[in-house]
């Protein structure tokens, strides 16, 4: 699913950069030598991914079974999506047309798809965890592939139990199991997707431990080479173009000057002027897992104004990354940021700090659990955030530091280093 961000970042992206983009068909040498130099000089960082495996795919699925019983659950319904691939390594996207995973608590998984598309799903499965131990039950273009569904969990003797489904299922999917099977009750599947996904394996996290540094290294490679005169656009190119010279699909949003003070930007076009700040906001994904970073620089001379804001945002991500520990309740990190920012005269509240000061990550930008007042769930080692406080002045600009945080056995770190100034941000 776009997000705000992706969105805002690839209609800049499209705005007067075709000038920076390698021809199609040249070789990678011909391409670095039409590239700016700080972003030709990377490499790709590809060879240092190393997989999710099958055997941990197989791990996530007997959690899953396990969290099913102690939440009384008879099934999780999968259907295309994060979670479909988290469980399964099937990629699969959300038509019309069903297509759905089924992990019973006990009994064999099955598979309800499309008889068109059985080739296709067969292979993904002879891949994944259920190779050879899942039923694939197939439903013709003019069929009710609901009945097949419901039929399926009879057999599994879940036909009066509590069928959980993926927070992102269509409605008319869940609608469709209803009607044909009006016996059984249907609920919330988070507490087993997320049960199983809040907290990261050693083989996740340093996947996200790799996808923020190579953003990292994209960001001071598009830096290095920012001139007055350049647009929102073409800065926004730069940073495409060096993730994909890193061997990875990565993007950022950029805003300059006044659009800085909204904290999803403004598509309108930009451009760099002399002492004007600019606020990135980006990432990429290796091996499905993402990065999310925000840097905050000034080209030439940063005003008084601008230093002293950026010391408060500073002190307060700094605050946040110090406070985090095992037990304590995801709000108190939020409290303890949001207080550095308001005690220096930006507040109350959410008057200039506008938003939440990290959400959970990892196969998907944002997912569970939140940093934010109110949600007093236990943070527990191998959770990962975004550690992103922010302070927007209308008018003027605003500044956002964020970097990856993970919640370890005695405390948290950030995956990357912090910024330390707007005018040497990758010191």
């Amino acid at each position: 699913m776009t997000t705000r961000r992706q969105f805002v970042a690839s209609s800049a992206a499209l705005i007067g950069a075709a000038s920076l983009r390698p021809e199609t068909g040249a070789s990678e040498q011909q391409q670095a030598g039409k590239l700016p130099a700080p972003i030709a000089a990377l490499t790709s960082m590809k060879d240092q991914m190393v997989p999710i495996t099958v055997e941990e795919r197989k791990a996530r699925i007997a959690k899953a079974r396990r969290l099913l019983g102690e939440n009384n659950l008879g099934a999780l319904m999968l259907t295309g999506g994060t979670s479909l691939r988290y469980f399964t390594g099937i990629n699969w996207w959300l038509s019309e047309r069903l297509l759905t995973v089924v992990i019973p608590r006990e009994g064999r998984a099955f598979v309800v798809c499309p008889a068109f598309e059985r080739d296709r799903a067969q292979e993904q499965i002879n891949d994944g965890p259920f190779a050879g131990d899942a039923d694939i039950m197939t439903w013709e273009e003019h069929e009710n592939p609901w009945a097949l569904l419901a039929g399926g969990l009879r057999d599994r003797g879940a036909a009066t139990a509590r069928i959980a489904i993926e927070e992102t299922t269509y409605w008319v999917y869940s609608d469709g199991l209803a009607k044909e099977l009006p016996t059984a009750t249907l609920t919330s599947g988070t507490p087993i997707t997320a049960g199983c996904r809040m907290v990261k394996s050693p083989a996740e996290i340093a996947l996200m431990r790799l996808a923020s540094q190579v953003t990292l290294k994209a960001y001071k490679a598009a830096w290095q080479c920012l001139r007055e005169g350049m647009t929102q656009a073409e800065f926004a190119e730069l940073v495409r173009l060096a993730h994909e010279r890193l061997g990875f699909s990565g993007d950022a949003g950029v805003q300059v000057g006044p659009a800085s003070a909204l904290p999803h930007g403004s598509a309108k076009p930009q451009v760099v002027r002399e002492g004007t700040i600019l606020l990135i906001d980006g990432g990429c994904s290796v091996g499905g897992y993402a990065s999310d970073l925000s840097r905050t620089f000034v080209l030439g001379k940063a005003s008084d104004r601008m230093k002293q804001v950026f010391d408060i945002e500073l002190r307060a991500q700094t605050t946040a990354v110090k406070t985090a520990r095992p037990g304590l309740p995801c709000e108190a990190v939020d409290a303890a940021a949001r207080a550095v920012i308001v005690d220096a005269g930006f507040g109350p509240g959410y008057k200039f700090f506008t938003h939440r000061v990290g959400h959970g990550m990892g196969m998907d930008g944002h997912e569970w659990p939140y940093l934010v007042k109110g949600n007093t769930l236990p943070l527990a080692p191998g959770m990962v955030f975004s550690d992103e406080p922010g302070i927007y002045i209308p008018g003027e600009f605003g500044v956002r530091l964020e970097d990856d945080m993970l919640i370890t056995e005695n405390g948290a770190e950030l995956f990357t280093p912090q910024s330390r100034s707007l005018e040497q941000p990758f010191d």
